[in-house]
Parts: structure tokens; C-alpha cells; sequence
């Protein structure tokens, strides 16, 4: 599991997050919701690294990696999906899964495991074609197939459904759901759209102005408020 213990960032003279609680189980998809600017992003980009913490600890299975590189931590088994996917736009779908395979060695860095193209049949049609040719959706597939081929105990994702066109989203809610009910992964999912988290919600986890305002079961979201809380 993934806990986090009163984290606090700063940016210059801003206190960006102001000591963060949050913990993610395997087998579960936990949901960070707040408007714009509240520092979501920032607390993902603590969790792995690419942001250092001022003060408090992330514990990965019970271990402290907050002064791990994001190199480290994706050893240690995170993966992350930016908003924005960053996919590399002139390798083929193939070469972009092939880059997330980069922390093993050997043989196994060489050829893309079947069980992706089987969560994603897109790439499968097209991995031969350059990243930069595929639409919106099918380059967010791509992204979570890349961290996937990590084989990462912790999945974070960032705003997944931004720009996606509706069938797409839909399908990425089943895949993101069926990881989850493997049993084998913590998810945790930074969403604007509120009706997709609240539909794959385990836990939610609400932030406003870089504090946690308000978490609890997924399934209690309708009764507390959550969509009033978070809307825009």
C-alpha cells in the first residue's frame, strides 16, 4: 500500500500542500477530487518524485521513499501518467510500451507483454503506427499501457478523461476498475469529471487549497456532497 503522512510543499514563498494524509490499498482505486489550483497535480508529482517534499514521509509497503528519484520509485514499483499522457510522438505504439519495460533487462525488455494489447485491442491494431498519428483516446490508452508494462504495484493517473471523446472514457473506466479488482495494484486517480470518479471510486479523497477537506468510502460520494463540494 501507498501512505502518505502530513506531506508539505512549497513554491517559493507559496505553501503548496499543507500536510497531506492519504493512504492508497492493492485492490482498491482512490480518488484525489477538488476544483482547479487546490494542488492535486503537485501531490502527484510528490508522490513520485519529480517535486521534492519539505517535511513528512511516503511510505511505499512500509517503506520511506520520499528521498527516492522518480527513477527509484519506479523501481520500487509506481508508475505514473501525467496529465497530458507525453506520449513520444514519433516512436510507434509498440517502441512507446517498450520504454515503460526500461527498469527490467534481458529478454524481457523486448518484446511488449500480449496481456496489453489484450486490455487494449487498439494498440494492438496500430502498434506499428508512430504515437503522434493516434487520436486523444487512443494516446491515453497508450500512456496507461506504458505504465502498466512496469508492472507497478501503485498506479497514479492524472485527469485520464481530459479531452476524450465518451466511448473512450468508458472504456478506460472498465480497464481502470478491472486493475483495481485484480487485487494485485493500488490505484490512485486525480479526476475533474466527477460522475467518471464516483463511478470507480473505492475511497475519495477531497483537496481544497492544498489540505484534505474531506475523504471517505466511494460509495458514500452521493450522500456527502462530494459533486457540491468539488464543483466548479
Amino acid at each position: 500500500m501507498l501512505e502518505v503522512k502530513q506531506i508539505n510543499q512549497f513554491y517559493g514563498g507559496s505553501h503548496i500542500l499543507r500536510d497531506v494524509s492519504f493512504t492508497a490499498q492493492i485492490g482498491a482505486c482512490s480518488v484525489v477530487l477538488g476544483r482547479n489550483g487546490v494542488g492535486k497535480t503537485t501531490f502527484l508529482k510528490c508522490l513520485m518524485g519529480i517535486l521534492p517534499i519539505k517535511s513528512g514521509e511516503i511510505l511505499l509497503n512500509g517503506k520511506d521513499i520520499s528521498k527516492m528519484s522518480p527513477e527509484q520509485r519506479v523501481r520500487a514499483g509506481m508508475a505514473y501518467v501525467p496529465q497530458g499522457r507525453d506520449i513520444f510522438s514519433t516512436l510507434t505504439v509498440e517502441e512507446n510500451i517498450l520504454i515503460g519495460m526500461a527498469k527490467f533487462s534481458g529478454a524481457k525488455t523486448k518484446k511488449v507483454p500480449s496481456h496489453l494489447y489484450e486490455i487494449f485491442p487498439v494498440l494492438d491494431e496500430m502498434k506499428h503506427r508512430r504515437g503522434g498519428d493516434l487520436s486523444g483516446g487512443q494516446q491515453q490508452q497508450l500512456a496507461i499501457a506504458r505504465a502498466l508494462a512496469s508492472e507497478p504495484s501503485v498506479l497514479i493517473l492524472d485527469e485520464p478523461t481530459e479531452g476524450i471523446q465518451p466511448s473512450i472514457i468508458k472504456d478506460i473506466g472498465r480497464v481502470i476498475r478491472k486493475l483495481a479488482d485484480n487485487g494485485d495494484m493500488a490505484i490512485v486517480l486525480v479526476e475533474q469529471f466527477y460522475d467518471f470518479a464516483e463511478e470507480i471510486a473505492d475511497h475519495y479523497t477531497v483537496m481544497s487549497r492544498g489540505q484534505v477537506v474531506a475523504e471517505g468510502l466511494g460509495a458514500d460520494m452521493p450522500a456527502k456532497g462530494i459533486k457540491d463540494l468539488v464543483a466548479i
